[in-house]
């Protein structure tokens, strides 16, 4: 599937700042059509008969030649159509921009870290999650005591009641993500939430164009275990603030019901940034549609050392200066 667009037949690409499908060609907006050629396990790209090189999760890639945007259909169809997308809100100037602000005053990175042409580089990914639904209760029994201590005359006096505690919470979590991709890290992808699901919509393949993109590459069941310890966790949290009130409490019976649940397939944006430095990669991520940023600089050993003969050679030059005052006053 490729978009071009009608006016003069270049790549329509989806365009974050302005929500529109745009032609950089000519600058028109949505002047958009779809060529519904089939890309399942594509190697030579129908735009400019260039070779390609698909991994085996990618729904949404550029041809190296042409630098046209392809999507594979049968990797966004079927078993593997999203059900949801936010798209892309953040373009990649405004980041490349965010990575400077955030990072000018990192003293000792690279001198090319914020380079244009590293910055260039830059990709942005739809990623795979799944998000979970569940809808839980809680049966909980406990003995709450609260303490009051006050002093008359020179006595000191200390008062304890005794509770029964008893909750039955009914608790709705919606739209837990976990990130369904491989060569994502899950603990970076857990960095760069939250989303606002507000934005998120029904899924088109429009928003991929101009993007990298995968279809899911782990089932809802094997990361499922990730979304079930969020949800533990949020709601166990939830139950102790309904008891906080208590000085000290001992629990008799705990018990959580999943009473229902659910997962959805839909994609997130998120901008990579890698950056080499002396062989070793160091990435950075930026959340599509907040800004936020995960990751950190590498040092540079020479501007480390720099920096440091320069601050003996002030102190032995300030030195220099205090021997010659006392030598003058004495």
């Amino acid at each position: 599937m490729i978009f071009k667009c009608k006016n003069c037949g270049g790549n329509v690409v989806y365009k974050p700042e302005k929500d529109v499908m745009y032609c950089p060609f000519c600058d028109s907006e949505n002047s958009v059509e779809k060529t519904d050629e089939s890309m399942g396990e594509i190697t030579v790209c129908p735009n400019c008969g260039g070779e390609i090189t698909v991994g085996p999760h990618t729904s949404a890639t550029r041809c190296p030649s042409c630098d046209c945007y392809l999507i594979l259909d049968e990797r966004v169809s079927g078993d593997y159509a999203p059900r949801t997308i936010i798209p892309f809100r953040i373009s990649k100037e405004t980041c490349k921009d965010s990575l400077r602000k955030q990072f000018q005053t990192y003293r000792f990175a690279p001198t090319d870290f914020l380079a244009e042409a590293k910055l260039n580089e830059m990709e942005g990914i739809y990623v795979p999650f799944w998000f979970y639904d569940y809808d839980i209760h809680w049966d909980y029994q406990g003995e709450g005591r609260k303490v009051r201590s006050w002093t008359s005359g020179d006595t000191a006096y200390t008062e304890t009641s005794y509770y029964d505690v008893k909750r039955d919470m009914d608790i709705q979590f919606r739209q837990i993500p976990v990130d369904a991709s491989e060569q994502m890290p899950d603990d970076v992808m857990d960095l760069v939430e939250p989303f606002d699901y507000s934005q998120m919509r029904d899924f088109s393949p429009e928003y991929i164009s101009g993007f990298y993109a995968e279809k899911y590459n782990m089932l809802c069941n094997s990361v499922e275990g990730r979304a079930r310890k969020k949800m533990q966790e949020d709601s166990e949290q939830l139950l102790q603030n309904s008891y906080s009130a208590y000085s000290a409490l001992s629990t008799l019976h705990k018990d959580m019901q999943i009473k229902s649940s659910r997962a959805d397939f839909g994609l997130l944006p998120v901008w990579r940034y890698r950056y080499t430095y002396k062989g070793q990669e160091y990435p950075f991520y930026l959340n599509g549609q907040t800004g936020k940023i995960v990751g950190t600089p590498p040092i540079s050993q020479g501007k480390v050392w720099l920096y440091s003969g320069t601050v003996w050679a002030c102190l032995t030059a300030l030195l220099v200066l205090i021997q010659m005052i006392f030598m003058y006053l004495y």
